[in-house]
């Protein structure tokens, strides 16, 4: 399987015209004999991938106690100005990639932000344990879901990353996307992988 990731990433190296910003190599999975319509066949699932994004995901805190984190973090006080600024929540949601939040903010949070973040599946996690363990995983993270179309897509890595640490976390990403599949690899049809600007090219599995 590495070998054939291997062979994707080298093709579309040569392929594709230099652009003038790093691009984003992107993994496409269509799924097969997978009913959408099925509540029990929508997912969300957080992957942390083995070798990052190639840039950092912009994590979002929201505590009124948590101060000493590599990331932003907003207090009720914040969350209060959103709410009367409802653009400008808007713009947050759609920046940023994960939030995480007290447990005793959470209600405060949904009624500011739930209608950007419902729609965008940003909804955001609990924290639970090591904060600074989470927002360093959530930072090499993607999130994969299954909505209205039988198709997964998420980044796998930038083009300034080796072909090798693409691969695995092209590898780490169809893993955790068979364990959510009822048949596993049977409900895969095809996996696609493609540069920002390029046409995907096929990966055999």
């Amino acid at each position: 399987m590495r070998e054939k990731i291997l062979g994707a990433i080298k093709e579309l190296r040569e392929s594709s015209k230099k652009r003038n910003f790093v691009q984003s190599f992107d993994l496409i999975i269509s799924l097969k004999d997978y009913d959408v319509r099925k509540a029990e066949n929508k997912f969300v699932e957080d992957i942390v991938l083995p070798n990052g994004r190639g840039e950092s995901a912009k994590i979002v805190v929201f505590s009124d106690t948590i101060k000493d984190l590599d990331c932003e973090i907003l207090t009720s006080k914040d969350i209060e100005f959103y709410s009367k600024n409802k653009r400008e929540a808007k713009k947050l949601v759609k920046e940023t990639d994960f939030f995480l939040a007290d447990p005793s903010l959470m209600v405060l949070v949904g009624k500011t932000f739930g209608q950007f973040m419902g729609t965008r599946g940003k909804m955001p996690k609990v924290i639970a344990g090591d904060v600074k363990k989470m927002v360093e995983d959530y930072k090499k993270s993607v999130r994969i879901k299954v909505r209205d179309a039988p198709v997964i897509q998420c980044l796998v890595g930038k083009e300034n990353m080796k072909d090798e640490e693409i691969a695995e976390n092209v590898e780490a990403v169809l893993k955790a996307v068979q364990t959510k599949l009822p048949k596993g690899k049977q409900n895969i049809k095809e996996v696609l992988l493609k540069l920002t600007m390029s046409k995907p090219v096929k990966i055999e599995v």
